[in-house]
């Protein structure tokens, strides 16, 4: 089973894809969400969203938002700079 990552802004679906993993920049600091990651949700701070596509780091600037992980689901809501 593979990650798959879905990131909402409020103007459209920034990305929806499968990734091998996403940086996100907690309110209680940077963490990393891999394969078969605990289930959590957490509040995101200003910073930037990075992840991995076929070996290519992409990345996102925010400025808040949300993050929900479940089941190799990784759900974001987040507000664009």
């Amino acid at each position: 089973m593979a990650l798959n990552l879905k990131i909402i802004s409020p103007e459209k679906i920034e990305f929806d894809g499968t990734v091998e993993s996403v940086h996100v920049p907690g309110t209680k600091g940077k963490f990393v969400i891999l394969k078969n990651h605990a289930p959590i949700i957490s509040s995101l701070q200003p910073g930037v969203v990075e992840y991995v596509v076929d070996g290519d780091r992409k990345s996102l600037v925010i400025t808040g938002g949300f993050v929900e992980v479940q089941k190799n689901m990784v759900n974001l809501c987040v507000e664009l700079k």
